[in-house]
């Protein structure tokens, strides 16, 4: 079962494609195959979100994006310049992983560092980044004095530092209170459309998905494959009013559905 509606945004309505991902396979050396004949276009502008069950290859089709892995078959087109052309990226992970010895500014400053950017230089990237993800104030502190949602601010931090034009975020928010996940949701998607961004964000959770995304990709698991797609066509920005509004209930109720009838599709199951 395929959902489709027209989106309304100009990020969904106008983005230019910023990579296409044609017929990509990935299996391992044990023989698992992780991802079978993945055919997805990621347009400039999207908040594009992974929604499948675990073992779907949500995660294996990010590594392959970031370039921390690369495909068994198929292509990975950056701007139909081939796999040479790659976007400049960030990356969150779903656990915050901070240098423990290195204070929110210094991990904030890494990726730069990395890249040669003297902490002078840099400082004033840090520091705007920094109150972006609203931790004024906490620029000495370590992270064994963070909780858990400023841990995953700092990460969000650190992968945005470098201006990147492709974000990827694999369940980032999955470890957090529910409070602390609505709060990081919507500082979220206020920095996506004040920087302009592209987003692909993996997540189990039709509710976040519904709420963040403007484009949800279903996938379904053994090959993982895309199931189904879903425009999801309300304005931004988004708030609580959102949240609890007829729309985003129906919304929820279509993807939910797609859903599960990706987790019961058989692997010879032809996709719609």
């Amino acid at each position: 079962m395929l959902q489709t509606m027209e989106p309304k945004t100009a990020e969904a309505a106008g983005g230019k494609p910023l990579l296409m991902l044609r017929d990509v396979g990935k299996t391992f050396s044990n023989g698992v195959t992780a991802l079978g004949r993945v055919d997805l276009t990621i347009r400039e502008g999207d908040f594009l979100s992974l929604l499948g069950p675990s073992g779907c290859g949500k995660s294996t089709a990010l590594r392959l994006i970031a370039g921390l892995s690369t495909p068994t078959t198929g292509l990975l087109d950056w701007r139909g310049e081939g796999a040479g052309g790659r976007a400049d990226i960030g990356f969150v992970f779903q656990e915050p992983t901070l240098l423990p010895w290195a204070n929110v500014f210094d991990n904030v400053w890494l990726p730069l560092r990395l890249r040669g950017v003297s902490r002078a230089q840099a400082t004033p990237a840090i520091r705007e980044m920094i109150g972006r993800v609203h931790l004024t104030g906490f620029e000495e502190a370590m992270p064994r004095e963070l909780s858990g949602g400023m841990k995953m601010r700092v990460s969000i931090a650190r992968g945005l530092v470098t201006k990147p034009r492709l974000l990827l975020m694999d369940e980032p928010f999955a470890a957090l209170d529910e409070i602390t996940r609505f709060r990081l949701n919507h500082d979220l998607l206020e920095l996506w459309q004040e920087e302009k961004f592209t987003v692909v964000f993996v997540t189990h959770s039709v509710f976040e998905s519904v709420f963040l995304s403007n484009r949800i990709v279903v996938m379904a698991a053994r090959p993982g494959r895309v199931f189904g797609e879903i425009a999801v066509d309300a304005a931004y920005p988004r708030d609580e009013a959102f949240r609890t509004s007829p729309d985003y209930a129906a919304l929820c109720r279509d993807t939910s559905q797609v859903l599960v009838d990706a987790m019961n599709a058989r692997a010879d199951d032809d996709r719609p």
